[in-house]
């Protein structure tokens, strides 16, 4: 979306090697003409390579105005856009109230919307409300049954003492008894 400025760099070529003047071969078989245009041609060489800085730097104040156009186009580009987007919005919220008839419609859609959103948040009430009461009576058959348990133990523990107690009363009474009639 924006573009970054970078250092400005200057392209610059890559040396191909190094042309000399003239060079005299140790047999010394090349004419005059020849040397002449080896001659020629390093100058031109020379002169292109020193060509070449120039020519690059001449295309780096190039690069950063497109680099420098990018970001100015990108920073005025959103803020139309971002209009743009929230003129639409604004649109589609506003277009279904431009006529009576579309209001009404509007309304009947919301009306329809909250009526089924009313009975659903119901029908979980009542579903709640049955889970609850369901686990309630559960808890209750449970806790009833505990204490029947323990009061038949109760009950029984107390019948078999109480038992117990009368057989021991009965027979120290006997024994008593018999002990009183044999003083007689």
């Amino acid at each position: 979306m924006f573009v970054r400025l970078g250092p400005a760099r200057a392209i610059r070529p890559k040396p191909e090697g190094y042309v000399f003047m003239a060079t005299q071969s140790s047999n010394s078989s090349k004419s005059k003409t020849e040397a002449k245009k080896a001659t020629a041609q390093a100058k031109k060489t020379t002169a292109k390579n020193a060509d070449a800085p120039k020519k690059a730097t001449a295309k780096a104040p190039a690069a950063e105005k497109t680099q420098a156009q990018a970001i100015l186009e990108s920073a005025v580009d959103f803020p139309v856009g971002a209009v743009l987007s929230v003129s639409d919005k604004v649109g589609d919220i506003v277009e279904p109230w431009t006529s009576r008839t579309k209001a009404e419609k509007e309304l009947r859609a919301y009306r329809r919307k909250i009526e089924n959103a009313a009975k659903r948040t119901e029908r979980r009430g009542t579903t709640a409300r049955k889970r609850a009461t369901t686990e309630a009576r559960k808890t209750r058959t449970r806790v009833e049954r505990d204490v029947r348990k323990r009061q038949q133990a109760v009950a029984s523990t107390a019948t078999s003492t109480i038992k117990t107690s009368r057989d021991e009363v009965e027979r120290r009474v006997k024994q008593v008894s018999d002990q009183l009639a044999a003083l007689r």
